[in-house]
């Protein structure tokens, strides 16, 4: 029996490496930069799953000049907004990706850029490099905000929602929370309260966290009129994708004091950052590294693996996205 090709755009951590090259004739990128879709194409050919990274833009033409023998493309990611589903379901590929394996890593980065920007981290880190501490005054301008006890809204209660809203327990701080519908389960698990319109939420809360999936309903769901009913000295976190905020209307905000803070992990032209953002002195900024932790880089690329091995046995992966 010939072993199916697998063809991995970007390298992945050595135990599922090790793990998807010993079952599978796998077509590696060990210098691990980015390829052309043309690469990308011409590596596929006779291959029978494509695993691509976040940063693969597979639209509909590029799905279109696959070879026919790509029947399943793995992301090695929980988001699948860089492909375009409906092509691939048009042209007898599925997609499947690694959903709850980021959870628990997606919160903790949620509470580290919630901490980071309220405690006023960078800045201290700076001070001290820099050799310029010489003691704080007791009405330092430059002094943080309190989080314990702060009202935390949460936009979308899923999975990585409710992680964040069980961290913010042990703050004790009051959560609330909307989404396209009320989840009464996890409003128990997790003491939260439900907010039937996001301006409901916006001019409540004290911190903003962004957990929605990137919808046509959610592109700038955080846009100008939004960030106005959000409290002058509230804070937004986004650890969801990029484009969930308009970032020239938060970029304003931020400027024109209408909101005090923003930490974003995700942004929406990565790897591209605009000076629109990251000249200001009260963001809070990191790479998309929201799931970049050894354990769960080589969970997701097991989880994949457990996808196409479902996939070809079964045709059923665990993990098939839906359109």
């Amino acid at each position: 029996m010939t072993t199916p090709v697998v063809v991995a755009t970007r390298r992945w951590t050595e135990r599922a490496c090790d793990e998807l090259t010993r079952q599978f004739d796998v077509r590696l990128n060990q210098e691990d930069h980015p390829l052309t879709l043309d690469e990308v194409r011409l590596r596929c050919e006779g291959a029978t799953v494509l695993c691509p990274w976040g940063g693969d833009r597979l639209d509909a033409n590029f799905i279109a000049s696959l070879p026919d023998s790509v029947k399943l493309i793995a992301c090695i990611s929980a988001g699948t907004e860089h492909v375009d589903i409906t092509a691939a379901t048009a042209h007898g590929i599925m997609v499947t990706n690694t959903p709850d394996v980021v959870t628990e890593e997606t919160a903790d980065m949620t509470f580290a850029l919630l901490l980071g920007l309220c405690r006023r981290l960078v800045y201290g880190h700076a001070l001290i490099r820099d050799g310029r501490w010489e003691g704080l005054s007791i009405d330092d301008p430059n002094a943080g905000s309190r989080v314990w006890g702060k009202t935390l809204g949460i936009v979308g209660l899923g999975g990585i929602g409710a992680a964040v809203a069980r961290r913010a327990t042990a703050f004790r701080m009051p959560v609330i929370y909307h989404g396209r519908s009320r989840k009464p389960e996890a409003e128990k698990d997790c003491h939260a309260r439900y907010c039937a319109t996001l301006d409901e939420l916006l001019e409540m809360a004290d911190i903003v966290s962004l957990h929605c999936p990137l919808t046509e309903q959610t592109r700038n769901l955080i846009d100008e009129q939004a960030l106005f009913k959000m409290k002058t000295s509230a804070i937004l976190i986004n650890t969801a994708r990029g484009a969930v905020v308009d970032e020239a209307a938060l970029a304003d905000a931020l400027i024109r004091g209408e909101i005090a803070g923003a930490g974003l992990d995700v942004f929406v032209s990565e790897p591209e950052v605009g000076e629109h953002l990251t000249g200001l002195d009260n963001v809070l900024l990191s790479p998309h590294v929201g799931t970049a932790t050894t354990e769960t880089r080589d969970e997701m690329g097991l989880r994949v693996i457990e996808n196409i091995e479902t996939f070809l046995s079964t045709g059923q992966p665990r993990d098939k996205v839906e359109r």
